[in-house]
């Protein structure tokens, strides 16, 4: 039985991987890129693929194989349950505008941060990350309030993933003590230099932080008294969303 649920596992995995090859630059992958891209034999990519193809997963062009429709109703899902209300995405793009830099919300995933929604600045150098994307929670300002609420243990997770090792956990437990008397979070150039960020907590009905609202762009433009004023208004943003409520879905409403 535990053979089997194991090849069941793996047979998901590779299924995923291979809708994982798909991207807005290559949507759509033929069988030998599909071959060379996981190293699976060719007769188990050709099953694999018409099994996807059948639950309409993938669909079959003169290009190769694309998404399939079947992935439409996900994506609609998806798009519903996290899809923020119309009166923060407005205040979002306020924000953006007023602030001229990129304006992102994160939650935190075990050891990384999520990209749940972001409105580009207006400015032609700016900061930039598609929504869904994963970044390492061991540097940058949005991590630093993400982890305010986190267990030893985790902490000690992150410190491990991150280029400085265990020893690195001495750091973050200083930059969550600093943002959780500061009510904000800064960092230059921690994780890919030149960038810079500052972000504030979003609260659930019990205080706990369950998203982090940040200001992102390149540290040039991050001198200390624009710092400054992207504290004092993200936070109050932050203040006003966490009143108006933004527990769903990003928590239990804590």
């Amino acid at each position: 039985m535990e053979a089997a649920d194991q090849q069941g596992v793996r047979s998901v995995q590779r299924a995923l991987d291979i809708l994982g090859l798909l991207t807005p630059e290559r949507p759509a992958i033929s069988i030998r890129e599909i071959v060379d891209a996981t190293g699976l034999a060719k007769t188990t990519v050709l099953r694999m693929v018409s099994t996807l193809e059948q639950s309409g997963l993938l669909w079959a062009t003169p290009g190769g194989y694309m998404a399939g429709p079947g992935l439409w109703r996900w994506a609609h899902l998806a798009q519903r349950s996290w899809e923020l209300p119309p009166d923060t995405q407005r205040v979002m793009r306020e924000l953006a505008a007023r602030r001229r830099e990129t304006v992102n919300v994160y939650v935190a995933r075990d050891i990384y941060r999520v990209c749940i929604a972001q409105q580009e600045g207006p400015q032609p150098l700016r900061h930039v990350v598609h929504v869904g994307d994963e970044l390492p929670m061991w540097a940058g300002a949005s991590a630093k309030i993400l982890l305010r609420d986190a267990s030893p243990a985790l902490l000690d997770r992150v410190a491990k993933s991150s280029p400085y090792g265990a020893g690195h956990v001495k750091r973050l437990r200083e930059w969550i003590d600093e943002a959780a008397v500061r009510g904000y979070a800064e960092s230059h150039g921690e994780r890919e230099e030149g960038l810079s960020a500052v972000a504030a907590p979003i609260l659930g009905q019990s205080g706990g932080v369950i998203a982090a609202l940040g200001l992102s762009g390149p540290t040039i433009r991050f001198t200390e008294d624009r710092v400054a004023e992207f504290a004092a208004d993200l936070k109050q943003v932050a203040r006003e969303l966490s009143e108006r409520g933004f527990a769903h879905p990003f928590g239990d409403g804590r």
